[in-house]
């Protein structure tokens, strides 16, 4: 079987404490490598049409949500774990870029609606159709069998943390 850098750090681990069993050490760095690998291909598609996570985040909440495509700011927040500051800085940015606009609410006129723009519905129909894309070239390197195999495997995962 073909070596990678975490068995590499795993060898030198049991070199230098064969006291410790180091393979929850292996599971957890793969993770955390493939996840640091997978974050810099998406950023990369995101970047292509000058969004970054953060923004494609909102702007997939808000076309998530259905037409009209809007939200209040807490809505919003609820679908992310991001602190209320971020949130708002990130909302200010996408409504510079010409992206969302804040609404007056109908239903209380002391609080705002956070709505998509045509261009960016636009924007974010293009941005989804890319990152799906993107995610199915990265997947593809599973077989089909094992990805369903691994996607139980990291649901039954995250489940035991949610």
């Amino acid at each position: 079987m073909e070596k990678d850098h975490v068995d590499r750090i795993l060898t030198q681990w049991r070199t230098e404490r064969p006291d410790l069993d180091v393979e929850p050490m292996g599971l957890l760095g793969r993770l955390a490598r493939l996840a640091t690998y997978l974050g810099r291909e998406v950023e990369k598609t995101f970047l292509e049409l000058g969004l970054t996570s953060a923004s494609f985040d909102v702007l997939a909440a808000l076309r998530r949500s259905g037409a009209p495509y809007q939200l209040s700011p807490g809505d919003l927040l609820a679908t992310m774990m991001i602190t209320s500051g971020t949130m708002t800085n990130r909302i200010d940015q996408l409504e510079k870029a010409g992206l969302v606009e804040r609404l007056t609410n109908p239903e209380d006129r002391r609080s705002v609606l956070i709505a998509l723009k045509p261009e960016g519905l636009d924007l974010v129909e293009r941005a989804v159709t890319a990152h799906v894309a993107n995610q199915h070239r990265l997947t593809a390197l599973l077989e089909p069998d094992e990805r369903v195999a691994l996607d139980a495997i990291l649901r039954k995962y995250l489940l035991a943390f949610e």
